[in-house]
């Protein structure tokens, strides 16, 4: 005779109830631990970061590491160099060709992905120079920072070795793209024009280059100057 006191116990496949012990087995087999085929979330920048632009001593930290580790020192260097100080993509920056670069007279010819629009910026003496040596320890290749094979470097070497300064810098997980915003927030800070700074990124909408403008402290300079 079949014991039905126990009206709480409901069995597995919705027949009358069971025993303590038939339940606590059936109960193992109705929850079997949950497996996800989903692959772990990617942190938020927001969630790593305060911040997603460097600072200009920052910048410098982070060349000073990419110039003491590696083979290919003076390349990495000049790399942030240049992708710093004219606000480079990384898909920019691995694209960059020495006809695009006119040392005579000190130019670089930019040209912006992603609809963006080209332009010519001044090259500097620190950029030169860097470039004068890079052309020397590559010769023959058309682009300028080029691997062991004498092609251009990929856009995951470079998120790579600029991750490696980062750590050996001290900062918190570096990535290429930071190098355009901090450019914009440098330029922004300095006081530059805002449509000069958009001009100079090769943004098509302004929208996009406020906000630098709004991250800059000159604004605020004349409050509180007592």
């Amino acid at each position: 005779m079949r014991d039905h006191s126990d009206q709480n116990t409901i069995d597995l496949f919705g027949a009358e109830p069971r025993s303590p012990v038939r339940e606590e087995a059936a109960t193992v087999l109705q929850f079997p631990p949950k497996r996800s085929n989903q692959s772990p979330r990617c942190p938020l920048n927001s969630e790593v970061r305060s911040r997603e632009y460097l600072t200009a001593d920052e910048i410098e930290a982070l060349m000073k590491a990419a110039g003491n580790v590696g083979r290919h020192r003076h390349r990495d260097r000049t790399l942030i160099l240049i992708g710093y100080r004219h606000g480079l993509r990384v898909s920019e920056l691995v694209s960059l060709r020495w006809d695009m670069v006119d040392m005579k007279v000190g130019r670089l010819h930019v040209q912006r992905l992603k609809n963006g629009t080209p332009s010519v910026h001044p090259l500097r003496g620190p950029e030169l120079r860097a470039l004068r040596k890079l052309q020397r320890e590559y010769p023959g290749s058309p682009y300028l920072f080029v691997s062991e094979q004498k092609g251009p470097i990929t856009t995951s070497t470079v998120r790579k070795l600029i991750a490696r300064a980062g750590c050996l810098a001290g900062l918190t997980a570096v990535h290429p793209h930071q190098l355009r915003h901090s450019c914009g927030f440098k330029l922004a800070n300095d006081g530059q024009d805002t449509r000069a700074i958009q001009e100079y990124l090769g943004h098509r909408s302004i929208e996009s280059t406020v906000r630098y403008t709004a991250l800059s402290s000159t604004r605020f300079n004349s409050f509180w100057t007592d």
